[in-house]
């Protein structure tokens, strides 16, 4: 993560999709807190659950012994939640491209590509594991 980042706040959810009601509860709260922009809060939403789903099925596949860690964080410019799961990580260089014909109509696919378009920033740490979310203010 860069420096200069104060932590706002922390959540732990179980690896389990009814764990969403709160990370969004938990993501209102922190925009209120932050003063994020009605124009921007939807980008933060769909973002940050993206990368939570992503967390909970690949990363650690649904395990009820594994958590999902949120941390926000905030600087004079920038805000960034950070998504970390316990799984092994994924090679981020090597996903299909969900804009591509063959997978225009998959269900799936899509929340990596989701996460680049909406944040200003992505990184991806720990093999994938970790995920910062970075938006400008």
């Amino acid at each position: 993560m860069r420096e200069n980042f104060v932590l706002v706040d922390s959540l732990e959810i179980d690896s389990d999709f009814s764990s969403i009601n709160n990370v969004e509860l938990f993501i209102d709260e922190m925009c209120l807190k932050l003063s994020v922009s009605d124009d921007l809060y939807g980008n933060v939403l769909i973002a940050v659950s993206e990368a939570v789903n992503n967390a909970i099925q690949h990363g650690n596949q649904f395990s009820k012994t594994l958590k999902v860690t949120l941390n926000v964080c905030d600087s004079e410019q920038v805000f960034n939640f950070s998504v970390s799961d316990k799984g092994n990580g994924f090679d981020v260089t090597n996903l299909p491209d969900p804009t591509s014909p063959e997978n225009v109509l998959k269900e799936n696919g899509r929340g990596v590509f989701l996460m680049k378009n909406l944040a200003d920033e992505v990184e991806f740490l720990d093999n994938g594991s970790l995920v910062n979310l970075y938006f400008n203010k």
